[in-house]
């Protein structure tokens, strides 16, 4: 055998000692791989354990009493009735509720037109979240944790754990089942006092079943991707925000357990930390937040806000005018309407310009809406203002299934930007159809648009005043 033969047939040293290295590095990665496999579930068992307590009701019934119950809720508290935002709720809370331990009951999610910070949970799925949560988060997640608060109390079945313990301490216990029929539901609600009011057990929670709903919204919000910290971060701002005044009405109607920001914390800590790549906000939030802070704002009352169709008018616009800016831009309205929102969302409107749409919510029948929509990519890239109008159109068109286009995509000039002109046709809350003129700017921020919003039958007294208050806009550069 020649030399380059014996070269051939005999690895190197060098090569058995890459061989050697290489095996070894695969008995690494394997090593790796089993022990993340087997530390996985040791990372769940870590997380604490939460379980339903002893109930009368079947997972079914839950269901029952929450139909009942939240029909009573709808007619009581002043519902948003707002398509667009009962929509994102549903999108967000069915995301979190697919981590929902237990249960796989139809959650539903409804905005409740109230500024005070609270939501509450009926059994079966029934979470309300009122729009003075949406308006104080700072972002997706801080909601989401309010979310998944109550998606917890649901899923940990609290509601008729307190009716059962409550009905239990009124009847012998030998006449107690392990279940109820479905005809004695009613009966034991009512001697339960488990109606829709509001010392109801249903949504009299224990500090101890506050507590829970705490470790396990933090637990869906990991589970779900966010950024478990949100939870503790939205109750420390808003406990901040109250310092000195009334404490938030979540804080009153949900008695807060000692340490409550520690044992979120503590959770967290047991979860591993937050998850990689976690999520804090999105831009449907943002959207969203800046459409419900520019609606008008809740009626104060049925007494003060006119019945829809009632043919009351509001005052004539004022001629003359007073200023208002923000981030965004200045402009001026008349002195006698007020404006209402924040940031780049405001509302102008007169008094009576808002009223009782016959359902508790407030409608927009006179005034002007100007927000900031944030438009999707299309195919080719950016959207043009033609793109983002259009999205924008379809949008509003979609939150009231009245309105149809009238005129669309006009060009404007509106401080010396390209504008898009449109002209909508609405039913309006007083009776009869109003005019919806929508004017788009497409800027750094986003669709800069105004909505003028006035009956038909009053056109002519509002259009001289919409057109000042446009032609007085000036943009931040």
């Amino acid at each position: 055998m020649s030399h380059d033969q014996a070269g051939s047939a005999c690895p190197s040293r060098r090569a058995v000692r890459r061989g050697r290295q290489g095996h070894s590095t695969r008995q690494a990665v394997a090593l790796v791989a089993a022990l993340c496999l087997a530390l996985a579930p040791l990372v769940w068992a870590d997380r604490t354990q939460l379980r339903p307590g002893w109930n009368l009701f079947s997972p079914q019934q839950d269901i029952q009493v929450g139909q009942q119950v939240s029909r009573d809720a709808e007619r009581q508290v002043p519902m948003l009735n707002d398509s667009r935002v009962d929509n994102y709720l549903n999108n967000l809370g069915r995301r979190l509720a697919a981590h929902a331990p237990g249960e796989r009951y139809p959650y539903q999610y409804k905005c409740v037109n109230d500024r005070a910070i609270n939501a509450f949970a009926l059994p079966g799925g029934f979470v309300y979240i009122n729009r003075g949560v949406i308006e104080a988060a700072d972002d997706e997640a801080q909601l989401a944790g309010v979310m998944a608060h109550e998606t917890s109390h649901v899923a940990l079945r609290h509601g008729t754990n307190q009716a059962s313990k409550a009905y239990a301490a009124q009847v012998p216990l030998a006449i107690l089942g392990g279940a109820l029929g479905s005809n004695s539901i009613g009966a034991v609600l009512a001697q339960a006092g488990a109606g829709f009011f509001a010392n109801s057990v249903l949504l009299k929670y224990s500090r101890t079943a506050e507590s829970q709903a705490d470790v396990m919204g933090t637990q869906i919000l990991y589970d779900t991707g966010y950024d478990p910290r949100a939870m503790a971060q939205f109750f420390e701002k808003i406990q901040a925000e109250s310092k000195g005044k009334n404490p938030p009405e979540f804080f009153s109607n949900h008695p807060s357990p000692d340490h409550r920001i520690d044992r979120v914390d503590q959770e967290i800590e047991k979860l591993g930390g937050p998850p990689r790549n976690y999520k804090t906000d999105s831009p449907e939030f943002r959207d969203i937040k800046r459409y419900v802070l520019s609606l008008p704002p809740p009626p104060k009352g049925a007494r003060q806000a006119p019945q829809s169709g009632s043919g009351r008018r509001p005052a004539r616009p004022s001629e003359r005018f007073q200023n208002y800016e923000n981030e965004t831009l200045r402009m001026s309205y008349p002195d006698n309407w007020r404006s209402y929102g924040q940031g780049n969302a405001v509302s102008f409107l007169p008094d009576g310009g808002a009223v009782d749409d016959g359902h508790g919510s407030a409608a927009l029948a006179y005034g002007m809406i100007v927000n900031v929509y944030e438009p999707h990519n299309v195919r080719d890239g950016e959207p043009t203002l033609e793109d983002a109008t259009d999205q924008l159109i379809d949008e509003l068109r979609h939150s009231n299934p009245a309105m149809r286009i009238v005129r669309r995509h006009e060009s404007m000039r509106l401080d010396g930007y390209r504008a898009l002109s449109t002209y909508l046709s609405n039913d309006s809350p007083v009776g009869g159809r109003e005019t919806d003129w929508v004017v788009s700017v497409l800027r750094p921020e986003g669709l800069v648009y105004f909505v003028s919003v006035v009956p038909d039958r009053d056109s002519g007294d509002y259009e001289r005043s919409f057109q000042a208050m446009l032609d007085s806009v000036r943009f931040r550069q």
